[in-house]
C-alpha cells in the first residue's frame, strides 16, 4: 500500500515535451510496481527512506537523493524497504523530443539512476505542476515549463557524476551539431559554438576531427553552403537574400566560399540547374508527344 497523491492530463497540445503524470508518494513497507511497463518516461526522485529499482537486467539499491528512469518499453521493478520505506515525487512525460530531453540528462537503459542534492528544486517542481492541475493551455504550459526545469536539475547533478571520456565527447560533437543546425542562419562563429556546449575552442577541435575528420569551422561552412544550394534550387531568393539566410552578411564573402566548394558561383550554379531542369522537361514533352503518336496510329 501507499498514501499518493497522483495527477494524470490530458494535454491539450502536443510538442517537443509534455507532462502526462506527476505525483508524490510515501510507501508502506514492501510496497512495490512490476515487472511492468509504463507508456511513458517516468523519473523518480527520493526525498526520504530507501528501497531497490530494477531495469535492464541490474538492480540498484537506492536512498534518499537518489532517483531512477523508467524507460517505456523496458520491464521495472521498484520496491520499497522493509524498515525503512521511501518517500518520493515522480515525473511522466512523453513528446517528439523526449528521448532527446532524456539523453541530455545523461540517463539511460544502462544508465538509469541519478543522485542530486538539490530536492527542495525537484521537489518544488513537481508541487507546482500538482498545484496547477487544472485543464487549459495555462496550465499545461506551466506544467510543461516546471517539467524543463525539473530535467534540467537531474542534467546538472548527472553533468557532476563520472561518465566514459568518449560518451563525453561523442555528446559535445552533437550538441555543437545541433547548436549549428538551429542557428547556421545568423552569423555565429566558433567561439559561440564552444560557448554553447561550454568547452574551449581548441577542444571543440580536437573533438571534430576525430568524429567529423574536419574542423567545427569547416562543419559549419559546409552545412551553411549546403543550405545554400538547396536554396538556390528550391527558390528564385535574389543571391543576397540566400547569403543572407545563410549566414553570410557579405555576398562577395559568401559567393567566395560558395565557388570555393562548389567550383561555380552561386548564380552560375542556379543557371547550370535550370537549363538541366528545362532539359528534364523537353525529354518528357518529347515522350508525352511520342507516345501521343503512337496512339494516333494505334487507332488508324
Amino acid at each position: 500500500m501507499e498514501k499518493a497523491y497522483k495527477l494524470e492530463f490530458e494535454n491539450e497540445q502536443t510538442g517537443a515535451l509534455v507532462v502526462n503524470c506527476c505525483g508524490c508518494s510515501k510507501t508502506e513497507p514492501l510496497h512495490s510496481f512490476g515487472p511492468a511497463l509504463k507508456p511513458h518516461y517516468m523519473i523518480h526522485y527520493i526525498l526520504s527512506g530507501k528501497g531497490i529499482f530494477r531495469m535492464g537486467g541490474r538492480e540498484y539499491l537506492l536512498e534518499a537523493g537518489s532517483g531512477f528512469l523508467i524507460v517505456p518499453g523496458q520491464l521495472a521493478f521498484y520496491q520499497a524497504d522493509e524498515t525503512d520505506p521511501w518517500t518520493y515525487v515522480w515525473v511522466g512525460f512523453s513528446g517528439s523530443g523526449a528521448e532527446d530531453f532524456v539523453s541530455y540528462t545523461g540517463l539511460s537503459v544502462s544508465g538509469p539512476v541519478f543522485q542530486s542534492d538539490r530536492s527542495d528544486e525537484l521537489y518544488g517542481s513537481v508541487r507546482d505542476m500538482m498545484e496547477h492541475n487544472t485543464c487549459g493551455l495555462t496550465n499545461e504550459l506551466r506544467r510543461n515549463g516546471q517539467l524543463q526545469i525539473f530535467l534540467s536539475v537531474i542534467a546538472e547533478s548527472a553533468g557532476s557524476q563520472e561518465r566514459p571520456e568518449e560518451d563525453k565527447a561523442n555528446r559535445y560533437v552533437q550538441r555543437a551539431v545541433e547548436f549549428i543546425r538551429r542557428n547556421y542562419c545568423n552569423p555565429v562563429k566558433v567561439t559561440d559554438i564552444a560557448d554553447y556546449v561550454c568547452i574551449n575552442r581548441s577542444y571543440l577541435y580536437t573533438l571534430f576531427q576525430h568524429s567529423m575528420g574536419m574542423s567545427p569551422q569547416q562543419f559549419l561552412t559546409a552545412f551553411r553552403l549546403t543550405r545554400a544550394a538547396e536554396l538556390l534550387a528550391a527558390t528564385r531568393l535574389p543571391v543576397e537574400s540566400i547569403a543572407l539566410s545563410c549566414g553570410y552578411n557579405d555576398p562577395l564573402v559568401f559567393t567566395k566560399a560558395f565557388k570555393q566548394m562548389k567550383g561555380t558561383s552561386p548564380s552560375a550554379y542556379r543557371k547550370e540547374l535550370q537549363k538541366g531542369e528545362t532539359r528534364r522537361n523537353r525529354e518528357y514533352l518529347r515522350q508525352v508527344e511520342d507516345f501521343i503518336s503512337h496512339a494516333a496510329k494505334a487507332e488508324e
